[in-house]
């Protein structure tokens, strides 16, 4: 059956990399998910099927890759659409958008999977109708995307909310933190990585009343504010692994609340909060979700070839 507008989404990850081909991410004609190897091996498995597709469906307009990173989003840059200074092994300077171009010549729009998150919520799910939205991962590492005036913040680079500095107790929490950068940051304290260091298990292994909880919704709960009084959004998306523990929200607003303290007088954080901090509408497709919106968007602003 052939569709008449095809785009491509990636979300790529540390773990894994999920591409789709539809119409939007409630319209695909064909997805397909598999391990993040080498860049060589993942990048030519991403090729050979979107061409495979494209064999069986036709051509298709343009590309949105949601990508880990950190990844370079300046337009002129000689390093634009790379992945960065990543951790993950063997990706450091990894021209991800330049492989794609080099094959499909369309449009291709870029962004961080955090962001990508935040604009298919924006679109199809819990950030529906608002123009300012926050949206965090709590996974592996935490990670935090923006958009303001229905737009994602970029700047000197993008914003690396995982790594803010929170208040840490060292006599309540010994812990030193996870993080190889930074170590007590939020990600080297809340993130799943830190709970499986912490405690010699991961998330999903914690039982809902696991001390674990009440000390990563305390963390998340610093973190929540900071970004609440930084950027004032209209709604606060919670994703990634971590946040699957669904018992972890209310902690976290009540956390939220008493930080607060009454200083933000908005109904929507006085009296509303379990529709103010909430998870994502899309559930685990949100990042797909914003490829589609990204390839839109590269579409309507035209190609990122020849820049």
């Amino acid at each position: 059956m052939k569709r008449d507008r095809l785009f491509g989404s990636i979300e790529a990850g540390g773990t894994k990399f999920t591409c789709a081909v539809g119409e939007d991410p409630f319209r695909m004609v064909a997805q397909k998910t598999f391990p993040t190897t080498t860049p060589s091996e993942t990048l030519g498995r991403v090729i050979e099927f979107f061409h495979s597709v494209e064999e069986e469906f036709g051509k298709i307009e343009a590309f949105g890759i949601c990508s880990f990173g950190p990844v370079d989003l300046r337009h002129g840059s000689p390093t634009y659409g790379c992945i960065t200074s990543t951790p993950k092994k063997g990706w450091e300077q990894t021209p991800i958008v330049q492989n794609l171009e080099a094959e499909f010549r369309v449009p291709i729009g870029f962004d961080t999977d955090v962001n990508g998150a935040a604009l298919g919520e924006r679109r199809w799910g819990a950030g529906q109708g608002k123009d300012t939205i926050l949206y965090i991962t709590v996974g592996t590492g935490i990670g935090g995307g923006a958009l303001v005036n229905g737009q994602p913040i970029h700047g000197l680079v993008h914003p690396e909310m995982g790594h803010v500095r929170i208040p840490h107790d060292h006599a309540k929490d010994p812990f030193p933190g996870s993080c190889p950068y930074h170590g007590d940051c939020l990600e080297g304290l809340a993130s799943g990585a830190a709970l499986n260091a912490r405690w010699g298990k991961p998330a999903s292994a914690l039982e809902s009343g696991h001390p674990a909880w009440d000390l990563v919704a305390e963390y998340l709960g610093f973190g929540i504010v900071n970004y609440i009084l930084t950027l004032s959004p209209e709604v606060v998306i919670l994703g990634g692994g971590v946040m699957k523990a669904s018992h972890l929200f209310n902690r976290i607003r009540r956390k939220v609340t008493t930080l607060l303290n009454q200083y933000v007088k908005s109904p929507m954080v006085e009296e509303k909060i379990e529709t103010y901090i909430v998870p994502p509408a899309l559930g685990d497709w949100a990042g797909i979700a914003g490829g589609f919106e990204l390839a839109l968007r590269a579409c309507t602003e035209g190609s990122n070839l020849h820049r």
